[in-house]
């Protein structure tokens, strides 16, 4: 009798149905499992073993080597060529705006001018065509460059400043030009830079008559040839010869008033133009009903005549 334990395994041939009983205990049957799971195993990890090996001691082709660094290398060169564009267009917006300022300068520089020429500041005080004078001891600590931040935010502070610096300088060029142009209209002073008076306004003898006449201006007697100017600003509109005055000066100041200078020996202007305080308008002669060398002065108001000494002996404003 057999024991329950062992296991029957039937092999049958190919020829004649022939078969072979083969008997195997549990023992033979777990040893043979067991082999069996030690020869995969074994034959897995000599695979693998074999693959990391070759994967370990594989090196990269020089072809591999080379592609790989281009990769990198263009990778860098696109991110340098961002960055350098980046950095351009900073310098550009800079470079405009430094050129707007620059602008700015020189207008500033031309107001500056004006007020110099115009006597308002001392021109041996200020000049605008030398840069400002600085200077100091230098520091011990070591120096910095400005950052791109920084440079921007002291640009911005500079427009701020040179803003509000215009304002105020068009500002004082338009009181300037005001009182100036008040100035030049201001009547005041002699028509003449050499003589003396020779006849009052009002009633006198008449040098040629001797009857009681009015004289509806001055005379200024002074040497033949010296120069007749202009008391005040304005416009001539009359520049030629008229009966009784010989050769006659017209110059218009603006809200009705006008002066007129007689007896010229030379004319020096002409209608239309525009004349200003102590311009040459003509030169002293003896033209016209006169006795010598001399300017017949008139102020009229609205149409009017005015005492002209009023007008000379005015102080300056």
């Amino acid at each position: 009798m057999k024991s329950e334990n062992t296991m029957n395994i039937i092999l049958v041939g190919k020829s004649h149905g022939k078969s072979r009983v083969l008997a195997l205990n549990s023992t033979v049957v777990i040893a043979m499992a067991l082999l069996g799971a030690a020869l995969v195993a074994a034959a897995g990890w000599v695979g693998y073993s074999v693959a990391v090996g070759q994967a370990e001691a594989r090196e990269p082709t020089d072809s591999e080597f080379v592609s790989h660094w281009q990769g990198t290398l263009g990778e860098q060169k696109a991110e340098l060529a961002g960055l350098q564009q980046n950095v351009q267009d900073q310098v550009d917006a800079l470079t405009l705006r430094l050129g707007e300022i620059q602008g700015r300068l020189l207008r500033l520089d031309a107001l500056g001018q004006r007020f110099v020429e115009s006597g308002l500041i001392a021109s041996d005080e200020f000049d605008f065509n030398q840069p400002a004078a600085v200077g100091g001891p230098e520091d011990a600590l070591p120096a910095d460059s400005f950052s791109a931040p920084d440079l921007t935010r002291m640009i911005d502070e500079l427009e701020r400043k040179m803003l509000d610096r215009e304002q105020q300088l068009r500002l004082l060029d338009q009181v300037s030009s005001r009182q100036k142009l008040e100035d030049e209209l201001y009547l005041e002073g002699r028509p003449i830079t050499w003589g003396w008076l020779s006849s009052r306004y009002g009633y006198r003898s008449d040098p040629f008559t001797g009857k009681r006449t009015w004289h509806a201006g001055v005379d200024l007697a002074g040497k033949d040839g010296s120069d007749i100017i202009s008391v005040a600003g304005g416009v001539v509109t009359y520049a030629s010869e008229r009966h009784g005055y010989g050769n006659l000066v017209e110059v218009d100041h603006g809200e009705g008033l006008v002066t007129r200078y007689a007896h010229s020996k030379t004319i020096k202007v002409k209608v239309g133009d525009v004349v200003q305080k102590g311009q040459v308008l003509a030169l002293m002669g003896s033209t016209g009903r006169s006795t010598g060398p001399h300017v017949h002065f008139e102020v009229i108001r609205n149409g009017k005549s005015e005492n002209p000494e009023t007008y000379i002996k005015r102080a300056s404003r």
